[in-house]
């Protein structure tokens, strides 16, 4: 059979809805991509998207941008999407999705690209479709502009404490704001005060294909064990699933106990298993 590598175009993404529809929990960071590369008032564009055709049938397809991610590949594919990452060099600052096909395509890479900060073999996927049975914090609320001076530093902090490095490297700083500040306008940031204190904040980062992807909870630590993040997170989960999508989901380092009792705690169940590699 014939195959190759191509860029996915105007043409063929109907096909990448297909593979789409087959996982939407997995494939939600795809189904976001397509979704802003059909906005606008021009052609479509994904060039950063590259599919694995097998006689002219899209099989697989790699996400190149910010981040490296692998969607419905196969052993072969995978091969292949690894060859052309290997001639173009890293440009990426991570690699992630599916545990088994990350982990493949990176033991493919790993003597062509730099050696990773940190890999992390094991990210349970969570989902919800229904809201929690549990008492929910009530005071749990939609971020506003005046909350950014609060909570752009809360996003600083859990990021750096997540990934080992801050957003605001390299000058970075106005960019990240930026991106905070979008969410906060798109009624995807949510936030709990006691007083004036900032306590807790989450986010939607990816919406894609009726799933809404929680990232960014945070517990301000002198508030973690207080038993604060089960009714914040179950409000969180119905404010999504009533205002954004029929599924939310997250997926959380397994090394991570209080966050993953507290999801469960919650009504969250695990449905698969991510993994990252981190630059």
């Amino acid at each position: 059979m014939a195959h190759e590598i191509r860029a996915i175009d105007a043409q063929t993404i109907s096909q990448v809805n297909q593979i789409v529809e087959q996982d939407p929990v997995r494939h939600c960071f795809l189904a976001a991509r397509i979704d802003l590369g059909g906005r606008g008032l021009f052609r479509p564009s994904y060039p950063d998207l590259l599919g694995y055709f097998d006689d002219g049938n899209l099989k697989s397809v790699l996400m190149t941008g910010a981040n490296i991610v692998p969607v419905n590949t196969s052993l072969i594919a995978r091969q292949e999407f690894a060859a052309v990452l290997a001639r173009t060099g890293r440009r990426s600052s991570s690699i992630v999705g599916p545990a088994g096909e990350v982990l493949d395509l990176w033991s493919r890479l790993s003597a062509h690209w730099d050696k990773p900060r940190e890999i992390r073999d094991n990210q349970p996927v969570l989902t919800m479709r229904q809201p929690s049975n549990i008492e929910l914090d009530d005071q749990v609320r939609y971020s506003t502009a005046a909350d950014l001076d609060d909570l752009v530093p809360a996003c600083v902090a859990m990021f750096t404490e997540e990934v080992g490095i801050s957003p605001t490297l390299g000058g970075a700083g106005t960019a990240y704001r930026n991106r905070i500040t979008e969410l906060v306008s798109s009624r995807r940031s949510y936030v709990r005060y006691l007083g004036n204190e900032l306590v807790f904040k989450a986010e939607v980062g990816t919406v894609g294909a009726g799933v809404a992807q929680i990232q960014g909870v945070w517990v301000k630590p002198e508030h973690r064990g207080t038993g604060l993040s089960i009714p914040a997170m179950a409000a969180v989960v119905k404010l999504v699933l009533a205002d954004i999508a029929p599924v939310a989901s997250l997926y959380v380092n397994e090394f991570n106990l209080p966050a993953l009792a507290t999801y469960r705690n919650v009504g969250f169940e695990q449905v698969d298993t991510f993994a990252t590699v981190l630059f």
